[in-house]
């Protein structure tokens, strides 16, 4: 048996494709009856997004918003305001802010000491199909380990490239002490040309 189901590929990665990315991924979602979305976002910009396209379409989804960990851009530094994390709770969503499941304690050791270790590797094995792909990856790591979504559901896992999303898919979550159980079911769409475009 098989299944027959389109890609779209951007020209350029990106965040002009944020709005397309998010559509496909909620028609997606109603597809294959899929209730969980995590989405990577850094200030809650394409959180909101996706939030109010969901309320436009009166669905109900369960969305994972996962942002970075306090101190990845500076010290004490918390990217997404606090305002923004109660606004995105009050529309239903759930905000998680941790360590990147993909570098952690190993990015520490590899800056301070030099070298490639076996999580970074993976970590830049999965750049060579996208940045947003290895986003992908991360946050249903994160969100599973956090308890946010179940490893026996398929979930829609949308990322990007510092700001917006260009990359969408459907993967089998796993914990992180399971990793190798993760499955990327389907792509739902992803850049042609992976290189940042500076704004």
């Amino acid at each position: 048996m098989s299944i027959k189901r389109s890609i779209v590929y951007f020209e350029r990665a990106g965040v002009q494709n944020t709005e397309e990315t998010l559509k496909l991924s909620v028609e997606r979602a109603q597809e294959l009856n899929i209730r969980d979305i995590v989405v990577a976002s850094s200030y809650g910009d394409t959180a909101k997004k996706l939030l109010k396209l969901i309320q436009k379409e009166n669905l109900n989804l369960n969305v994972i918003v996962v942002s970075y960990h306090q101190g990845f851009h500076g010290e004490d530094i918390i990217t997404m305001g606090q305002e923004t994390m109660e606004l995105l709770r009050n529309k239903g969503a759930k905000v998680f802010m941790g360590p990147h499941a993909l570098s952690g304690v190993e990015r520490a050791i590899s800056n301070k000491f030099g070298g490639a270790y076996p999580v970074e590797i993976i970590a830049h094995t999965l750049r060579t199909f996208g940045h947003g792909l290895k986003v992908c990856y991360e946050i249903v790591l994160m969100a599973a380990d956090a308890g946010l979504i179940k490893t026996k559901n398929e979930v829609i896992a949308i990322g990007g490239r510092s700001r917006g999303a260009d990359t969408s898919v459907v993967i089998k979550p796993a914990n992180l002490n399971n990793f190798f159980n993760m499955e990327l079911r389907e792509i739902i769409c992803m850049p042609r040309d992976k290189r940042k475009i500076e704004q």
